[in-house]
Parts: C-alpha cells; structure tokens; sequence
C-alpha cells in the first residue's frame, strides 16, 4: 500500500519551517516532505524528525535561480558544475536523514539558447545524478512542470518525460508525478498514472486550476485515489497544495479519501 506524506514546503506556512514537523504529526501524518530543506541544517532537520517520530520520504536537489524567477541548473549549459555542487549537497542530507528519493528540476529554456543543447545537459545532468544517487542508496526522480506556471520548463509533459527516461536509460530514474501540473497541462491525470506507473517513483497532488486542496477544483480525486488504493504502486503520495483557508483547516480530503492509510 502506498504511503501517505505532507509538503511542509508548501503546508502549515504560517509557522516557520522548523515549527511545521510538529503540525504534520498533530494531523496525524507520518511522512514529510521538504521542496528545499538547505536552510536547515541536517542536525536540526533530525532532531524534528526523531521527536515527532515522523520519516523524510523526499527533498530537492538545489536548484540554483529558479524558484526566483532564473534559469536553473539541472539543464543549463554553463551550469554544470554548480549542479554537480547541488547533486552532492543533496546527496549528503539524503543520506544522513535517511530520505529515499531526490528530485532534480529540469530548468528553463533560456531565450538565447536552442532547446537541443540543454535537453542534452539535461539528460547528462540526470546520468550524473543517477550515478551519485545510487551510489548512496537513493533514488532519482525528476518533474513535469506545467509551462503555465514555470514558462519554458524544459519538461512539462508526459511524452517529454519518456523521451527523457529513455535518453538517460538508467533504471534507477523515475518520474515524479505531480497530479495537478499533468492537469494544468491538459493531460488525463488518471490515465497517465495508469499507463506509467512502472515508471513513476513518487507522486504529488494539488487540484486545479487554484492549486488548493482536493476537492477544490476539477481533479476527480475520488477515482483517482480509488485506482492508487488498488494498484500496484507502493510509493509515496504527498500532498503539495496551496491551502485555500487555514492549512490546519484544509485536510477534509485526508478523512475521506485516507482514513486507512498514514
């Protein structure tokens, strides 16, 4: 049975991010996950997982300028060493706190810059990572982001995602599959999941277009939570989502559709 997690990346923002550990176990969770944990340190980071007994299922590769409006690092000519810096930082935390999967983001397509060359840093970028991962027990995912949100992201879709898998051919990569950006991209989210699920290592939803919780927008959550329950994923499912209220009031969906699963 897949495993339920929280993004206290984006949930419980009205308190520090070292005051959200204790928020995730009061509701009940017993995974987390953190976009970019680097402005805490790893003995800080244990310390709230050992006391609120909870687990660290993913983390961020650093990823340079780009949650400010930059480029980013994972496919940009010129940055590769500054990758390779974030891939080892990343590497470091998830092995001392025991996190078993690391997300790279592919970046944006600089304007000045053809899309063939940085897709090819992409795919090198993503051997490397494969290659320094591993070699520390973790796995490598990387995202699709919608290019409403992130334009010029060099991976936004389905079909981009394969040819990139395919590109890097290591089995160790997997997609992470995040429900709402598939929607805002005008994928069938449901039958997405259920045509690459041997491919995808960690999952992600919000519902669109708002990017709230679910039940808020146009995501059929009930089905697709329902095919999850019974398949064969045994992952992690994380809600990464923009409270619509008061994070600590925006768990309805957690009863309904996870009563049985922490």
């Amino acid at each position: 049975m897949s495993k339920l997690a929280v993004n206290l990346s984006m949930i419980f923002t009205e308190v520090p991010l070292i005051e959200r550990f204790a928020l995730a176990r009061k509701h009940g969770f017993d995974h987390v996950e953190i976009q970019f944990p680097y402005e805490l340190s790893v003995e800080q980071i244990r310390t709230q997982l050992e006391q609120h007994q909870l687990s660290l299922c993913l983390i961020n590769a650093p990823a340079g300028d780009l949650m400010q409006g930059g480029l980013g690092l994972a496919g940009i000519p010129g940055r590769e060493r500054e990758f390779f810096h974030g891939i080892q930082q990343a590497a470091r935390y998830a092995t001392l706190l025991n996190v078993p999967s690391v997300n790279i983001l592919s970046g944006k397509q600089p304007y000045d810059a053809d899309l063939l060359p940085c897709l090819e840093v992409l795919s090198k970028n993503l051997k490397l990572a494969c290659h320094i991962l591993t070699d520390y027990h973790v796995q490598p995912v990387f995202e699709m982001v919608n290019g409403t949100d992130i334009p010029r992201f060099l991976i936004q879709n389905i079909a981009q995602a394969q040819d990139m898998l395919e590109a890097v051919n290591n089995p160790a990569l997997k997609m992470q599959y995040d429900c709402y950006h598939m929607a805002m991209m005008g994928e069938d989210v449901l039958e997405g999941l259920q045509e690459n699920i041997a491919q995808i290592g960690h999952i992600q939803f919000a519902d669109c277009p708002n990017r709230h919780e679910p039940n808020t927008g146009s995501i059929a959550y009930d089905k697709i939570f329902y095919w999850l329950k019974h398949s064969s994923y045994q992952g992690y499912i994380a809600a990464e989502y923009k409270p619509s209220n008061h994070s600590e009031q925006s768990f309805a969906w957690k009863t309904q559709f996870f009563a049985n699963i922490s």
